[in-house]
């Protein structure tokens, strides 16, 4: 008998250290990380504890299409980069770029308003041709026609069968006169090799230049509403 029981105790003894180092191993998985020298991927998903998706970086052929509202929208060609989501499940914003010589490069970092497309971005572009443009963006975006009802709206146009040329202004009629978007803002170097700042009214209109021109020359313009110079300061 007191060999049956030393060998019970023993038992249960090692049964209770085997437990619970199977415990305590379950606990410190979740609470360790992996750490690599090097990763090779063509997507990472960036999640929340709960599985809410915040980031997507990814390369173009695995690239998100984008969501509002939790509703991924339609497959759409992407270049490759980093997309970022709200908690509300709505693309916010991200860093996209592209470049080869057919077709020119690019590289931009947005910030998207609120259930709507980019006001905010930093742009490099460079087309075909060779010729550049690169600065600070600003728009102008209707709080009317957000993202998901502007593409509503537009889906709802085309089967209308109105044509293409035409949107625009239809869709300018429907949000009372004004542009849905519109840019207001250009800092930076234009395609004219123009440095300066330009500045356009809310219908989108250029209004006042301040810029260095091609030569080398400091100009201040102010147009009407038309588009036609009505006074401009020079060096001369």
């Amino acid at each position: 008998m007191p060999t049956n029981s030393f060998i019970l105790k023993l038992y249960a003894i090692s049964l209770t250290f085997i437990l619970g180092y199977i415990i305590l191993s379950g606990f410190t998985s979740d609470v360790t990380s992996n750490e690599f020298k090097e990763i090779t991927v063509e997507r990472i998903n960036v999640v929340e504890p709960d599985g809410t998706l915040v980031m997507v970086i990814s390369n173009s052929k695995k690239q998100h299409p984008g969501m509002f509202d939790g509703e991924v929208l339609e497959e759409r060609v992407r270049p490759p980069g980093v997309i970022f989501f709200n908690e509300e499940q709505d693309e916010v914003g991200g860093l996209i770029y592209y470049g080869n010589e057919k077709e020119g490069a690019g590289m931009a970092l947005s910030l998207d308003q609120y259930k709507n497309d980019q006001v905010v971005q930093i742009q490099y572009q460079r087309n075909a041709e060779g010729k550049q443009q690169y600065g600070l963006n600003v728009w102008d975006r209707s709080h009317t026609y957000t993202l998901p009802h502007l593409i509503t709206t537009l889906d709802s146009l085309k089967k209308q069968g109105v044509p293409r040329k035409s949107i625009i202004d239809t869709l300018k009629r429907m949000n009372g006169g004004k542009p849905i978007s519109a840019q207001r803002l250009f800092t930076g170097k234009n395609y004219d090799e123009e440095v300066g700042v330009f500045i356009k009214d809310e219908l989108g209109n250029p209004r006042i230049k301040i810029f260095i021109d091609k030569n080398n020359e400091p100009r201040f313009q102010i147009l009407n509403q038309s588009g036609e110079l009505v006074k401009e300061l020079t060096s001369e």
